[in-house]
């Protein structure tokens, strides 16, 4: 992965490709991916992605390419994945433990908030891919 002018890079290979979109394989490796003991450590993370984009490019199946995101967008998946959820949990704690609930029902309670806020994210997954946009760079 490489960032580069408000865009974040990642290299793939062409999986499929159509008159509507592109399916693209990339191989997203832990630090330690290219470590001479990967083979033999079971601390090594490497796993294929697949990522279709929309639009007609002239590639076929096979081809290297790089696939572009803009960097504003990666930060937007990592605040709707991971920063918001946690900030739910933490106040939902907060409001809890501050109500004198036993700290078990604080504990699952704001955990429980999880459960609504990802099946609402789940609801509106087409309407939030479509402002996750990838684009090719062949």
């Amino acid at each position: 992965m490489s960032e580069n002018s408000g865009n974040i890079e990642h290299d793939g290979i062409v999986k499929s490709s159509d008159k509507k979109s592109v399916t693209v394989t990339i191989s997203a490796s832990s630090a330690c991916a290219a470590c001479h003991a990967e083979g033999m450590c079971s601390l090594s993370g490497r796993k294929e992605k697949i990522v279709e984009i929309r639009g007609m490019y002239n590639v076929l199946p096979g081809d290297n390419v790089t696939i572009l995101m803009k960097q504003s967008t990666g930060y937007s998946a990592v605040f709707l994945g991971y920063v918001l959820p946690l900030i739910l949990v933490v106040a939902l704690l907060i409001i809890l433990a501050s109500l004198s609930v036993s700290e078990l029902t604080a504990g699952i309670g704001a955990l429980a908030i999880l459960i609504p806020y990802y099946f609402t994210l789940y609801i509106f997954r087409n309407r939030i891919n479509k402002k996750f946009t990838f684009t090719l760079k062949v």
